[in-house]
């Protein structure tokens, strides 16, 4: 194939230190003996391009190369391989995101995975976002705190990182499909809130209003808040409250400020709406008018 690869591409170049200094000016594929086929751009197609990646895998001299375990995710992801996982195996998509400029894929990679007790594949989307693979024998297994991991991350690498962690799945049937919603998913998610770690489950209420056209996101803001809607201190008083699990006490303290002066707001708010915010069933609609209200 290299001989053949030579008469089509006089420029072609071949080297297995992936280490070294890579020309820039060269599209770079790796070969299953792993050696790093290099090619100069100007003698390259697109067309050409996606022919030699169908039996050579991309490789970009800022990311990290991919362990064999990455290759396997990226066929099952990207060319819907169905193969079922080894028996027992979990997994889940985590989607991360990382701040422009921050600091580059191969640094990110390393940091994450000192903060894991096994290597955990990475799968690159761009530049600055991608989904972590978090592996599984038994749904027993401890639970990874990502806000924990965050905190870690953003504190010692001066980076801001938003992760929206995905459910477990257990078969490979939809994982094309799956792999491209997590990635939507966490897209939109990360428009509606500032929190830097949610989960799936907290995304769908974001991914619910997203889908709503501009003019009934007005009617809902109009319909549920009232004149509230302009109001930053009842706003953002009920929003504390809604993310303290309607716990008076907790989001009393969130805000610095006294119980009763709490309970006053969340009074003026239901005597003018006759909705009351400390019942579930009511909270959910202001919930979803307060993101149609961003």
């Amino acid at each position: 194939m290299i001989e053949q690869l030579k008469k089509i591409f006089p420029s072609i170049i071949i080297t297995t230190n992936i280490e070294q200094n890579l020309d820039m000016q060269y599209e770079w594929y790796l070969s299953k003996t792993k050696e790093l086929i290099g090619i100069h751009k100007s003698e390259l197609t697109n067309k050409e391009k996606k022919l030699l990646a169908t039996f050579l895998h991309p490789y970009s001299i800022t990311f990290p190369l991919p362990t064999e375990k990455e290759k396997i995710w990226e066929d099952r992801i990207h060319q819907k391989n169905h193969s079922k996982l080894e028996e027992n195996i979990r997994y889940r998509f985590v989607y991360f995101s990382i701040a422009n400029n921050q600091i580059d894929p191969k640094s990110f990679k390393e940091a994450i995975n000192e903060l894991f007790h096994a290597q955990v594949s990475v799968i690159w989307d761009n530049q600055r976002e991608g989904i972590i693979i978090e592996e599984t024998t038994s749904d027993r297994d401890e639970e990874i705190s990502y806000e924990e991991i965050i905190d870690i991350l953003m504190s010692d690498l001066y980076v801001k990182i938003n992760v929206l962690v995905g459910p477990f799945q257990e078969d490979l049937y939809h994982i094309n499909d799956h792999y491209h919603n997590i990635l939507k998913s966490a897209r939109v998610s990360f428009t509606y809130t500032d929190r830097n770690v949610i989960s799936y489950v907290e995304a769908i209420p974001h991914i619910l209003i997203n889908q709503v056209d501009v003019a009934f996101k007005r009617e809902i803001s109009a319909t549920v808040l009232k004149e509230f809607a302009t109001d930053q201190d009842i706003i953002q008083t009920i929003e504390v409250f809604l993310e303290s699990n309607l716990n008076i006490s907790v989001a009393a303290k969130k805000l610095y400020m006294h119980r009763n002066s709490l309970q006053y707001r969340l009074d003026k708010f239901y005597e003018s709406t006759g909705i009351d915010v400390r019942d579930f069933h009511q909270a959910l609609p202001v919930y979803l008018a307060l993101l149609a209200n961003q």
